[in-house]
């Protein structure tokens, strides 16, 4: 399909630079594809009322870590440079593959310090928190072989490293201690990821007790998020865009209360685009889930046909991004770009802080 078929116009001021606090209090657009009306204005503390005792809610219980580094790249003969590399998937116990800038500027076989002149610890001072060039990719991708390994590498990251927030925060302010916090799920545990699964991010402990008085479940899975997530597809075709893959875990026990769910008849809803893309990874053509682990590439767009999830919750993306795309798959294109239209016009709020929205599956 044309990519171009997915672009829309969105002004600055729909852009949301800081969460709604209470996080359950944002704004939540309901989309029903075959409902009349097929929009509805609510707020996130509502979605009980939009599900039936047993119905489930998938949620991707991925970490966030600090995963955006700065350091000075050193080469034998040439002058140093600063470098900025964000880490977006792990590759070994000592290896990550990151996006760097300047890529192209950095070469196969140089040495890269981070943390020093950061005001950090001493360890890192020393040089503790240094990688070799390993591999060097396309658009800026390399692998970094770190010196240090496993839990000392870990820690090093978290000692030097900053929450990597979307370029369209990071464009209009720095980040700060307050991100740490917002930009991770009340439920994380998974350490990996490098961007929040942002629809879990308006989820509460009092929409919690919420759900569970309505009788709904809460099932978990993890898909490491990779910073693959803001690349904008560049390709005029969707034929033509690669996906860069992430590693996800669905448990036998998550497997098997999901296939209960589905046998009984209620529902499977996805908290997020990142849970919808795991368990469609997974799902067989007949629905079943099975247990699962591995790397993930996949692709959604419109004339997929959805074996697992039959709700999706999340929040208003890119234009012409693969998470668009995955929405119009879901719930319609023309739904969503009259969706997105009214979101628009009302004052949503976009992106990882922003709003909200519930999609019912567009029937076949």
């Amino acid at each position: 399909m044309r990519v171009d078929l997915f672009d829309f116009d969105l002004p600055d001021e729909n852009i949301a630079l800081r969460p709604a606090s209470p996080r359950d209090h944002a704004r939540f657009l309901v989309v029903r594809p075959d409902a009349d009306p097929v929009l509805e204005d609510h707020h996130v503390f509502d979605l009980p009322s939009f599900l039936r005792p047993g119905d489930a809610l998938v949620f991707n219980d991925t970490k966030v870590i600090p995963a955006q580094l700065e350091g000075i790249r050193h080469r034998e003969g040439a002058e140093e440079i600063a470098v900025s590399c964000t880490l977006h998937m792990r590759v070994g116990a000592s290896r990550w593959k990151a996006f760097a800038k300047p890529g192209k500027r950095i070469k196969t076989g140089d040495r890269i310090d981070f943390g020093a002149g950061q005001g950090h610890s001493a360890a890192c001072l020393m040089g503790s928190l240094a990688a070799t060039v390993a591999e060097k990719g396309e658009a800026g991708e390399i692998e970094l072989a770190f010196d240090l390994s496993g839990p000392d590498l870990d820690q090093a990251i978290a000692t030097v490293g900053h929450i990597p927030l979307p370029p369209y925060i990071a464009a209009k302010r720095p980040e700060d201690e307050k991100d740490r916090a917002d930009y991770q799920t009340i439920y994380a545990r998974e350490e990996g990821a490098v961007a929040a699964p942002t629809a879990g991010l308006h989820f509460t402990s009092d929409l919690f007790a919420k759900l569970d008085a309505a009788g709904v479940e809460r099932h978990f899975v993890t898909l490491h998020v990779g910073a693959g997530t803001f690349l904008p597809v560049k390709a005029d075709d969707t034929a033509e865009h690669k996906m860069h893959e992430e590693i996800g875990y669905i448990s036998p026990s998550t497997a098997a209360a999901l296939n209960a769910v589905r046998a009984r008849g209620n529902r499977i809803i996805a908290v997020g685009t990142t849970s919808l893309r795991l368990l469609e990874s997974a799902a067989e053509e007949t629905g079943h889930i099975p247990a699962w682990s591995g790397a993930t590439g996949i692709f959604i767009t419109p004339g997929y046909r959805f074996k697992a999830v039959d709700m999706l919750m999340t929040n208003f993306h890119l234009p012409k991004s693969t998470l668009f795309m995955l929405v119009s798959a879901f719930a319609g294109l023309d739904t969503m770009r009259n969706a997105y239209a009214h979101a628009i016009e009302t004052g949503y709020r976009f992106y990882s802080y922003g709003d909200s929205s519930l999609l019912f599956r567009k029937d076949d």
